[in-house]
């Protein structure tokens, strides 16, 4: 049994997570515990509070006592908003706090990019305009190329959790460009565990998902390779050929 854990802010699409552990299919149990949300905004000064040391600290204990062998900051406007540097000190400062491995959405998503084998991306974000910019900003520190960003200025996750299968078609395609390889829906608070199949059907190419991401990077701090192909290109791997 591998045990995953997840700092997650408020209630809005938690629900994703015990739908990718059915989906995983192996001995893989995720963890969730909630984090104070503080104000419910995509407003800078109030993503930097909610990702902030003291909020993610509270919830540490409670997974390590639910065994986890990593820890991952599950949220992505929370954690890019600080840049790539500031990103990076959160999630050491996370790591030492829980005494375990540890990371963020943003950089799951950095390494998601890598592990498709891909360059060029599009986003489509639920965020305003300059909190997307900010996304945007930090996959370009990453070394990845961004050809469009398309955001969809709402302002609240409990607003982005209401939105179901249609909308994230929608928004899937909206921000999709014909120049990019895959395209990135970058919010923990839109459910997408259940489209990811029907989003890269429409798109014809890999989509991200924020919560989809946030498990396989904690898959990765582990160890654990699985193939799970009804969480999209990221979680398919090629059969091995017998000689």
């Amino acid at each position: 049994m591998t045990a995953l854990g997840f700092l997650y802010p408020g209630h809005s699409a938690e629900d994703d997570y015990p739908r990718m552990e059915q989906l995983l299919g192996s001995d893989i149990r995720l963890a969730l515990v909630h984090t104070d949300i503080g104000e419910d905004a995509h407003r800078v000064d109030a993503l930097l509070e909610m990702g902030s040391a003291d909020r993610l600290a509270a919830g540490v204990e409670e997974l390590r006592l639910s065994g986890a062998e990593a820890v991952l900051w599950a949220c992505t406007s929370g954690s890019f908003v600080y840049g790539w540097e500031g990103a990076h000190e959160q999630v050491r400062a996370l790591a030492m706090s829980a005494g375990l491995p540890a990371s963020s959405t943003s950089f799951a998503f950095a390494h998601a990019v890598r592990e498709l084998g891909v360059q060029r991306v599009a986003v489509a974000a639920t965020y305003p305009e300059d909190v997307s910019a900010l996304f945007a900003a930090f996959l370009k520190d990453a070394g990845i190329d961004v050809v469009a960003v398309r955001a969809s200025g709402v302002v609240t996750a409990a607003e982005v959790g209401t939105w179901g299968e249609a909308e994230v078609l929608e928004l899937a395609r909206s921000g999709d460009h014909p120049d990019a390889e895959a395209v990135l829906l970058p919010d923990t608070a839109l459910h997408t565990a259940s489209f990811i199949p029907a989003l890269e059907k429409e798109l014809g190419k890999p989509v991200l998902t924020a919560n989809q991401v946030t498990v396989r990077e904690a898959l990765r701090l582990t160890d654990r390779r699985v193939n799970a192909p009804e969480l999209g290109a990221l979680f398919t791997r090629e059969p091995l050929i017998q000689a």
